[in-house]
């Protein structure tokens, strides 16, 4: 990401992100800050650096695949690559407002 300035397409992949969910948790993967970094190249390419609650998630082997189909459809993207990462560990302090408000932690 860019210096906090989002361009049109990078807003755009995160507004996909914010349609994937862990079917476990009613808040998206973006807002629950599971999502540690997009970064995307001249040619189309998209790298996303994420984590999950934690590596015994049910949806470790789903989620990256689905994060990477919802991107692909996105006009310009030519190939998607989902980094699953487990450092630094996830915790709820990465949470946006909007995230805790939802669950009840504000």
């Amino acid at each position: 990401m860019n210096d906090g300035q989002k361009g049109p397409k990078e807003e755009k992949i995160v507004e996909v992100l914010r349609t994937c969910f862990d079917p476990e948790i009613p808040v998206n993967i973006y807002d629950m800050g599971l999502v540690y970094e997009i970064e995307l190249d001249e040619t189309g390419g998209v790298l996303v650096r994420m984590t999950l609650t934690s590596p015994n998630c049910p949806v470790a082997a789903s989620l990256p695949f689905d994060i990477k189909q919802k991107i692909k459809e996105i006009p310009g993207v030519t190939s998607v690559h989902v980094d699953l990462v487990w450092d630094p560990p996830w915790s709820p302090d990465m949470m946006t407002e909007a995230a805790k408000l939802e669950l009840g932690m504000l």
